[in-house]
C-alpha cells in the first residue's frame, strides 16, 4: 500500500477538479502512442510507393523500393508496442484462433495479417524476383543460399515471366492502396468508435488518422532518401526531392484542413463536454497541441515548403529546408498521436476534473522501451537494404 501511495503522490498534485479513483492513473501509456504512429508510417510509405507504380511518376521512382522496404520494416514492428502493453503478450496468437468480430482490437489482427502477407510481402517478392535470381547466380556462400531461399528457388527470368511479375505488382498495388487505407483508417476507427469519450468520438477520426499517416510516411521517406543517398556517395536527385516535397506540402494542407474541420465541428456542436475539453486544450495539452503539433509540426513546415515553392532558392538551401521540415513533421505527427491517446484519458468521465500522465524511464511501459521500439524498424531496414538493395545500380548490375 505504501508503494502505491508513493507512486500516486506526484500525480495527485497535478489533479484538478473531481475525478474518480480509478481515473488517477492512465491505462494507456506511451506504448499505445507508438502503435498508431508506426502503423501510420507504414501506410504512408506504401501509399507513396503505390503512387509511383500506378501513376508511373518517374520523378520519385528512386524512392519506390525504399518506400516498400521501409513499409515492411515498420510493419514488422507495428504490433510490438501493443504486445508489450499486454499483460501476457505470449497469448496474443489466440486472437487468430478464436476470432471475435465484436472486438475492434481482435479484428485488427486480421487486417494486419492480410496487409503483411497478402499485400506487402507479395509486392516486394514479385518486384525483386528477377533481381534475386540473378544475384544468386553471381554470389557464393551464405548470400547465394539466402537469395535462393528468398526467390523460393525460382529460376525463370524469361520475358514472359518478367512480364507476369510486372502485371502482378500492379494488381497487388491496386489492392494494396485500399488495404493501406484500411490499415491505418482502422486504427482511427478504434479510437473514433469509443462513443463514451468525446475527445475520440468523431466521424472524422479515421480520415484524420489516414491523412496524417500519409503525411508522416512521405516525410519519413524524404528523410531516409536524403540521409542514405549521400552515405552511398551519390548525388541527391533534386527533381525527385522537389516532387516528394510537393506531395508532402499538398497532403499537409489536406490534413490541416481536416483537423480544422474536426475542431470547428466540435465547437459548433458544443456538447456538455466542451467545457472540460476547452480546459484540456488551454491547460494540460496547450504545449503539445497548440505549440508542438499545430505550430512546430504543421504551420512552420507548411510555411517553409511554401517559401521554397514561391522563391527560387539554391539547391543546398532547399535540401536543408526540406530535411528540417520533414523532421518537424515527424515531431508534429508523433505529438498528434500523443494528444489523441494520452489527451483522451486526461479528463474525468464526469467532465469535472483533469488528471496527469507520469511516464517512467525503465520498465515495459517506460521511455527506454519506447525508444528501443522506435529504433528497431531502422535496424530492420538497414538489414533489408543489405539483403535487398533498393538502388538502381544494384538492379542494373545484374542485367
Amino acid at each position: 500500500m505504501e508503494e502505491i501511495i508513493r507512486h500516486l503522490t506526484p500525480l495527485l498534485k497535478e489533479i484538478t477538479g473531481y475525478i474518480y479513483p480509478n481515473e488517477i492513473e492512465l491505462h494507456w501509456g506511451i506504448l499505445v502512442v507508438i502503435y498508431p504512429y508506426i502503423t501510420g508510417l507504414v501506410a504512408g510509405a506504401f501509399i507513396l510507393a503505390s503512387i509511383v507504380k500506378i501513376f508511373n511518376v518517374k520523378e520519385v521512382q528512386p524512392t519506390y523500393r525504399i518506400s516498400l522496404l521501409t513499409a515492411l520494416a515498420f510493419l514488422i514492428v507495428a504490433p510490438l508496442p501493443l504486445l508489450a502493453h499486454l499483460g501476457h503478450p505470449e497469448k496474443s496468437y489466440e486472437i487468430f484462433l478464436t476470432p471475435n468480430t465484436s472486438s475492434a482490437m481482435a479484428m485488427f489482427g486480421f487486417v494486419y495479417a492480410w496487409y503483411l502477407m497478402a499485400v506487402l510481402l507479395l509486392e516486394i517478392w514479385f518486384d525483386y524476383r528477377k533481381d534475386i535470381i540473378l544475384w544468386a547466380k553471381k554470389e557464393t556462400g551464405f548470400r547465394k543460399w539466402l537469395h535462393k531461399i528468398l526467390s523460393l528457388f525460382s529460376v525463370d527470368v524469361s520475358e514472359r515471366a518478367i512480364k507476369f511479375d510486372k502485371k502482378a505488382v500492379k494488381i497487388i498495388t491496386v489492392i494494396g492502396i485500399p488495404s493501406a487505407f484500411l490499415l491505418h483508417g482502422y486504427v482511427g476507427f478504434i479510437f473514433g468508435s469509443v462513443k463514451a469519450n468525446p475527445w475520440w468520438s468523431s466521424v472524422l477520426m479515421p480520415i484524420v488518422f489516414l491523412f496524417s499517416a500519409i503525411v508522416s510516411g512521405i516525410a519519413l521517406i524524404l528523410i531516409i532518401y536524403m540521409i542514405v543517398t549521400p552515405l552511398r556517395a551519390k548525388q541527391i536527385d533534386m527533381v525527385c526531392l522537389n516532387k516528394l516535397a510537393s506531395y508532402l506540402f499538398y497532403v499537409m494542407i489536406v490534413d490541416f484542413s481536416l483537423e480544422a474541420l474536426d475542431f470547428m465541428h466540435r465547437i459548433y456542436e458544443s456538447e456538455e463536454s466542451i467545457k472540460i475539453l476547452s480546459q484540456l486544450v488551454s491547460g494540460k495539452l496547450f504545449v503539445s497541441l497548440i505549440v508542438i503539433q499545430l505550430l512546430i509540426g504543421m504551420l512552420i513546415p507548411l510555411g517553409a515548403i511554401a517559401t521554397v515553392k514561391i522563391f527560387d532558392l539554391p539547391d543546398e538551401l532547399k535540401k536543408q529546408i526540406y530535411f528540417l521540415s520533414a523532421l518537424l513533421v515527424q515531431v508534429g505527427i508523433f505529438t498528434t498521436r500523443w494528444n489523441v491517446v494520452i489527451g483522451g484519458q486526461l479528463f474525468s468521465k464526469s467532465f469535472s476534473g483533469l488528471t496527469a500522465y507520469k511516464m517512467t524511464f525503465f520498465g515495459m511501459e517506460g521511455l527506454l522501451t519506447s525508444i528501443g521500439l522506435l529504433l528497431l524498424p531502422f535496424i530492420i531496414l538497414f538489414v533489408l537494404f543489405k539483403i535487398l538493395p533498393p538502388w538502381d545500380e544494384a538492379r542494373t548490375a545484374v542485367k
